[in-house]
């Protein structure tokens, strides 16, 4: 079963990490500039690209690539730019919102297992199963809409969720998929100057919601949510990466370079042809030589 390399973003997996000491920009010896990042960034997609072919041919393992973050942090953009050269055929991103009544028929997983990547593809969350531990806990109001079979005690819930996620998502694991979770941990004052950019500059104008701007106002308690959610479920077999977003060409480099690794830890080779098969060959190339 995979097993997370090192990465000086990883959340431990002992419930030590804290909101309060991840960092939201990366560290002075790891910066790159703006110009030196954008290269670095391609040189990895590059490298991504050739291993997803490869992924795609062994048909053997799947990989889930899991982002949550507040408003504005980039996820949209870092999906963009991580995946930009990937084959398409071979890869399949989902944004998940408020859930449907159909969904709310079902229980809090359902609508992710429905997406889960098949073998040889790489599938990618934006947002997931983790809002129902995240947005759910910060309004807890909203478990009155779903139908539950019991009584609510908000003392329990949440514990029963992480444990029904970790075994999910180690089943997973065991069955072949390779999960990476991204939380992209932005600055509350960087989220401020990236909202008065979207009121700011016309052409962002459509990403703007006063919704958003309401939510800033429950940061403390989102922060708590993701420690406690990001301390619950992050797993040698499905890791959390709490990665620096307030700049974000580095932010992107950092995920690119986690799945770069993840990929290249894959040991990945192109299927081998059996003797038999390897045997027609001269005879195929035969036939074709004479048409």
């Amino acid at each position: 079963m995979f097993e997370a390399g090192r990465s000086p973003y990883l959340v431990p997996y002992d419930g030590s990490f804290r909101v309060s000491r991840a960092p939201t920009e990366v560290s002075k010896k790891q910066r790159l500039g703006k110009k030196d990042a954008k290269k670095r960034l391609k040189e990895l997609v590059k490298e991504i690209s050739h291993l997803q072919q490869i992924l795609w041919a062994r048909d053997t393992r799947s990989l889930l690539l899991v982002f949550q973050a507040m408003d504005a942090a980039g996820k949209d953009g870092t999906i963009r730019a991580v995946l930009t050269g990937v084959n398409p055929a071979g890869c399949e991103v989902y944004s998940f919102k408020q859930p449907s009544a159909l969904e709310l028929d079902h229980d809090f997983l359902w609508r992710t297992a429905l997406r889960l990547p098949e073998r040889g593809r790489i599938g990618v969350f934006n947002r997931s199963h983790y809002e129902e531990v995240l947005i759910v806990r910060v309004h807890p109001e909203i478990l009155d809409n779903q139908k539950l079979p019991y009584e609510i005690d908000l003392k329990k819930v949440w514990k029963e969720r992480f444990a029904s996620i970790r075994a999910w998502e180690e089943h997973l694991a065991r069955s072949g998929t390779v999960i990476l979770k991204f939380w992209l941990n932005v600055s509350k004052e960087e989220q401020r100057r990236r909202f008065l950019a979207r009121l700011d500059e016309p052409e962002k104008n459509w990403k703007f919601s006063s919704a958003d701007v309401k939510e800033r106002g429950f940061w403390t308690a989102y922060m708590k949510a993701y420690e406690e959610a990001l301390n619950a479920t992050s797993r040698s077999w499905a890791p959390w990466y709490a990665i620096p977003a307030d700049d974000k060409p580095n932010m992107r480099v950092a995920v690119a370079e986690v799945l770069r690794d993840t990929l290249a830890s894959f040991d990945l080779r192109y299927p081998e042809v059996d003797e038999i098969e390897h045997a027609r060959f001269a005879e195929m190339r035969a036939l074709l030589e004479r048409e």
